[in-house]
Formats: C-alpha cells, sequence, structure tokens
C-alpha cells in the first residue's frame, strides 16, 4: 500500500539550489521575512535560538534539525540576549568558505548548514498545508550520517551533487516528518498517520484513488461510526474526508499530466473518474483551464 507521507514528499519534488555553512560568534540576531520559502537549519557545532512565525523559541543544539515548510518570518540569534545593535543585515564572508555572523575574528560558538529549498510541485502550497508550520528533529542518531553526507555534497560539489543532494534531502526530509509523527506535536498529516482510524482511511485513499470513495465508505474502512470519523478527519486534517480525496486526485493528475506519459483518459480512470469527459469537468472546476491545455503548458 502506497504510504502518503512518502508520495507527499516525492509530489513535492523538494531541490536545494542554495545552501551554505554559517557559523556565529558574539551577540547576533538575524530576522528573515521570506515569500514562503522552505528553509531548513542543521546545527554542526555549539547552539543558538530559533523563533518561527507563531512559536515560541527554540534552543538548536549540536545534531538538531529544523524544517520550516513555508517560513513567511523567523529569527535566529545567538545564545546570549541581544539588542536591535545586533541585528545582522549581511553576513561576512569567511577565508574558509563559512559565512559569519556576529564577530568576525575568533572561533565560532555556533556553525550550522543552512539553506532554502525549492518545491517543484504545482501543488506545493496545498502539499504544505497538510504539513506543520515547523518540524524540529532533536536527539537522532541517524541524522548524524545523513548530515554528514549533505555537507559534503554541499561543500565539495562532485559531479552530479544536485542529483545526490536532491535524494538526500528526500531521505532527510522523509525522516525528520517521520520523527515528527511519533511526537505528541503531530500536526495535520502527520497527526492524522498516527491516529489509528484517521491513517486507515488516509492509507486506503493514496492506495487506491480509482476507488468509488464516499464517507460511509472510508468511515467503514476506519472502523467509526460516519459522523464521528468526518468530524475526527476534519478536526486533524483540516478538510472533510471528501475534499481531501478532490484535491488529492487532483495533485496526482496535474503530477501525471506534467510528464506526460499518459492520455487524459488513462489519467482520469487511474484517479477515480468514469471517463475523460467527467474528469476534464471536475478537472477544469477545480483548476481553471482543461486538462488539455494543463498538459500542454
Amino acid at each position: 500500500m502506497i504510504d502518503p507521507l512518502a508520495q507527499i514528499v516525492t509530489l513535492l519534488e523538494p531541490r536545494a539550489p542554495r545552501s551554505k555553512i554559517s557559523s556565529g560568534a558574539g551577540r547576533w540576531k538575524v530576522r528573515r521575512a521570506e515569500a514562503a520559502r522552505p528553509f531548513y537549519c542543521a546545527v554542526l557545532e555549539g547552539a543558538c535560538r530559533i523563533a518561527p512565525a507563531g512559536g515560541e523559541t527554540i534552543l538548536l543544539e549540536a545534531g538538531d534539525f529544523i524544517l520550516i515548510p513555508s517560513a513567511d518570518d523567523f529569527e535566529m540569534q545567538s545564545l546570549a540576549e541581544t539588542g536591535t545593535e545586533h541585528v545582522v543585515a549581511m553576513p561576512t564572508l569567511l577565508p574558509n568558505g563559512d559565512y559569519r555572523v556576529g564577530e568576525t575574528s575568533g572561533p565560532p560558538e555556533v556553525r550550522m548548514l543552512i539553506g532554502y529549498c525549492e518545491f517543484s510541485s504545482p501543488d506545493a502550497k496545498l502539499l504544505i498545508s497538510l504539513l506543520p508550520c515547523y518540524v524540529w528533529v532533536k536527539g537522532r542518531p541517524r541524522f548524524t550520517t545523513l548530515l554528514q553526507l549533505l555537507l559534503e555534497e554541499v561543500s565539495a560539489r562532485r559531479p552530479a551533487h544536485e542529483i545526490v543532494t536532491m535524494r538526500l534531502l528526500d531521505i532527510l526530509f522523509i525522516e525528520a516528518l517521520r520523527a515528527q509523527s511519533e511526537t505528541q506535536d503531530a500536526r495535520g498529516l502527520l497527526q492524522g498517520l498516527a491516529d489509528e482510524r484517521v491513517s486507515i482511511a488516509l492509507r486506503r485513499i493514496h492506495g487506491d484513488l480509482a476507488e468509488h470513495w464516499t464517507v460511509p465508505r472510508l468511515a467503514n474502512e476506519a472502523g467509526v461510526s460516519r459522523s464521528a470519523f468526518f468530524e475526527r478527519f476534519k478536526r486533524i486534517l483540516g478538510m472533510s474526508p471528501m475534499e481531501y480525496v478532490l484535491a488529492w486526485r487532483m495533485a496526482v493528475a496535474k503530477d501525471l499530466l506534467r510528464r506526460r506519459k499518459q492520455t487524459i483518459g488513462d489519467v482520469a480512470l487511474r484517479i477515480g473518474y468514469s471517463s475523460a469527459s467527467t474528469f476534464s469537468i471536475a478537472f477544469t472546476r477545480h483548476v481553471g483551464i482543461p486538462p488539455s491545455v494543463y498538459a500542454r503548458q
């Protein structure tokens, strides 16, 4: 059966075109107001603090990893108290290739691998909405190996390093999201996958989109009453079961149309529509243009 989490990460198509080693010393603070770009940070040495938008300040220590799927606004700063005079306008490039914030001389008090990702999926907004505001992984030994490999690829830039970096990010994201789903702080899809009833429905939906899914059928699969299932699913995922089914069908349809390996009729059957015409009507209503036009674009 298809794993919803792995499928979502695959459809997101993450790339990491901008990664760098950043270090800090003394008192410093960095403020970022981005256009909802995915941001990640892996602490290699030392410690610092980060405050995602709408969240509490987090202490990041060596071996910690944080992913902010939609980084609209956040702050990073030294452990020492800072004021407005310590806000860094632009980091300094050191002779060793690190970007330094704070004092440029002396050993670093924190060293990090940071970067912004890009999600190639046209449904990135939908997929990101199913993820938590941030994913924080702490004290996971498996991350040490993954981060070291990623650091080597970013630093050495050997042949095909972009492909290797993408694959490592795929694994890193899945590991981070999987680790988050095992905590009590899980939200959205991760909480749904951790819920013994909702997870059954999610895996059935993702495993067979061609099925004629209805709320009663999904509730029966989950082993709860229709009303209890509907309320539980919507509370956890933030949308009704059938809204989720439709959104996911259209996300998969877009991906298949972009690859141009199947006809519109084949795509229709694969995601649960009886004919190309009924699929075209639903796709046009949801996306705004017919699937034939979408495929050409």
